[in-house]
């Protein structure tokens, strides 16, 4: 059985420009400036039509410290309208920017005008600077024209639609995690529908939580309540996942929520991008957005936190219940670097013994790693697959792809953890110790002229997103 609309096809490529920088506090210092970035457009690109992009990538400016993460829009409109714009924000010296600018497209000075972005750059609304970026030609063509290719570009939105089409034993899950950049707190929003595997009527229920920076976890549930088919999301008593908002009440109202949602990132498959559109696995997981920004408030007993810009993601799952021993994490590495993974024993017959299967997927500077979903639960011709140990309060994921290695340590501190049980569709009960305020501590390491060299360490201190669940 397929489910589901089929992904859209867009164009991916990589553009370095080179060029200068004129802040005007530097009373007529140019600074030379690197760009380099990963666009992925909206659909086929297309010379007679407007087509919009996403852009993330890197930028080194002399005298400034690091190579900034930069992300933003394009809008590739080379003859419609005559201009190809970038507008693109990154925070440098302690200080949000935004650069903004155009290629005038011109058939008088057609190489020109393709290759060269006159740009101003603004800070909190005000123009701070000037510059002009080149497109080098002679050196990036042929490594331009080698990374295009068309690629399958999934709609956030679709991937919200109920993948339920009324078979017995069944589970979906819809669920958001969100950091609050001032105070510390985690947020965790859980929808669940199961359709029960003695065939009885299909129920909706979940709850929410609030992981305080001081005092106990809170939490309220909502549920069990009649479920009605959904074009998209989630909706019952009460409570609602839409696309860009997420809202409603558990308990009585002892615990409120309204949010909206801004993705910040494409989809990020967890699992084989296939598994969900194909339930031929025992279960599948997607990120509709892998990273995104919150706006809102949530309250619990008369207390209001308030949220702005603050980070987090959604994510789905489909499938038969729960595993017989899972762990899973989504942390957010900061630079638009985002690592997540979930290790998981089967219930079937056969594989309940075996160790955890583990599938990490570690997006960094807009590409994922490993390339294919389930390179690190299966390894190659049945070799080299991650392994996972799933205890607490610590626990580990290790392995290694290609010339990469990497080593994850989740650990969850008992006094920021909430447990709680639920019923899967046949009845037997599943126990998860969640915490949206986990510690973890992620190295990267590739192997280089015969030994291991570390390439990327992240220290994720009370913002990383973890679970272990047991039967």
């Amino acid at each position: 059985m397929s489910t589901g609309a089929a992904p859209a096809l867009g164009t991916v490529f990589r553009e370095t420009m080179l060029g200068t920088l004129r802040l005007e506090e530097d009373a007529g210092l140019v600074r030379r400036v690197h760009l380099t970035l990963r666009v992925t457009t909206a659909g086929l690109l297309h010379p007679q039509r407007t087509v919009p992009a996403v852009a993330a990538g890197r930028v080194r400016v002399t005298g400034w410290a690091g190579q900034p993460f930069v992300e933003g829009e394009l809008e590739i409109s080379p003859l419609a309208r005559r201009r190809i714009r970038y507008r693109l924000a990154f925070t440098a010296e302690g200080r949000r920017l935004t650069l903004d600018g155009w290629k005038s497209v011109t058939p008088r000075r057609p190489v020109t005008s393709m290759t060269v972005l006159p740009y101003t750059l603004y800070e909190d609304g005000a123009a701070v600077g000037t510059g002009t970026l080149r497109f080098p030609l002679a050196t990036r063509l042929l490594p331009f024209l080698a990374s295009m290719r068309v690629t399958r570009r999934e709609d956030a939105t679709a991937l919200l639609a109920p993948r339920w089409r009324g078979e017995a034993g069944r589970t979906e899950v819809w669920y958001t995690t969100v950091t609050d950049p001032v105070t510390g707190s985690g947020v965790w929003l859980h929808h669940e529908l199961v359709a029960p595997a003695d065939g009885s009527p299909p129920y909706a229920h979940g709850w929410a939580a609030l992981f305080p920076a001081e005092g106990p976890v809170r939490h309220a549930r909502f549920g069990p309540a009649p479920w009605a088919a959904q074009d998209v999301g989630f909706e019952a008593d009460g409570v609602g996942v839409r696309p860009g908002r997420l809202t409603g009440s558990a308990q009585d109202g002892a615990m409120r929520w309204s949010l909206t949602e801004r993705p910040t990132d494409t989809p990020l498959f967890t699992f084989p991008r296939w598994s969900w559109r194909h339930p031929l696995l025992p279960a599948s997981h997607v990120l509709p957005a892998a990273r995104a920004l919150y706006d809102g408030t949530v309250t619990h007993d008369g207390t209001t936190l308030t949220l702005t810009s603050a980070p987090g993601a959604s994510a789905r799952i489909y499938g038969l219940g729960n595993a017989r021993r899972w762990a899973w994490l989504h942390a957010d590495l900061g630079d638009g670097d985002v690592l997540e993974i979930v290790a998981a024993v089967s219930m079937r017959p056969g594989l309940r013994r075996l160790p955890p299967m583990v599938f990490l997927r570690l997006r960094r500077d807009g590409r994922t790693w490993p390339r294919r979903a389930e390179r690190t639960a299966v390894g190659r011709a049945g070799r080299g697959r991650f392994r996972a140990r799933v205890d607490l309060p610590t626990w580990t994921v290790t392995g290694r792809c290609g010339s990469r290695r990497i080593r994850v340590e989740v650990t969850q501190d008992p006094q920021r953890t909430l447990t709680l049980d639920y019923a899967d569709p046949d009845g037997s009960v599943a126990v998860c110790r969640n915490s949206e305020r986990a510690d973890a501590h992620v190295l990267l390491e590739r192997r280089r002229a015969g030994g291991w060299h570390t390439e990327a360490e992240w220290d994720v201190r009370g913002t990383a997103h973890a679970e272990v669940g047991t039967r």
